[in-house]
């Protein structure tokens, strides 16, 4: 299966104090951070096209423009949802959402390129021997 507009992935957890601002040193209160927000919006991206790349690809984010408009306790289920909604070469974009058992807690867009690990890793291990 090719990599197509329209696909789409979804990634949940639960609030804990190991996810929350305090914890991630992102703010002062228990409450689910944005960098794990974050996480888990590139993690549904990952889900949406993972299976469709061809053997041995991978994907790695490269760029975020999100907002986290709402505070969820711990104790609360929160997912996120990504849909691919440009293709152009490696280039991915995908449309990202989250949510609480109350409503949207943010959104906004998310790219990543296509990769090959064992060329990415070399290239990224190369700036060691400089």
């Amino acid at each position: 299966m090719p990599v197509e507009i329209g696909m789409k992935g979804r990634a949940e957890t639960v609030v804990t104090q190991h996810n929350t601002a305090q914890a991630a040193g992102s703010g002062l209160v228990p409450v689910f951070a944005t960098p794990w927000m974050i996480a888990l919006m590139e993690n549904a991206a990952v889900q949406a096209v993972q299976e469709a790349l061809a053997s041995g690809e991978g994907t790695v984010g490269t760029l975020l423009n999100v907002t986290h408009d709402a505070a969820t306790p711990v104790g609360m289920k929160v997912w996120t949802e990504a849909e691919l909604t440009a293709v152009e070469g490696r280039k991915l974009t995908f449309a990202v959402s989250a949510y609480d058992e109350a409503g949207k807690i943010g959104g906004g867009t998310h790219e990543r390129f296509i990769i090959k690990p064992d060329k990415f890793l070399a290239r990224v291990q190369a700036k060691l021997e400089k």
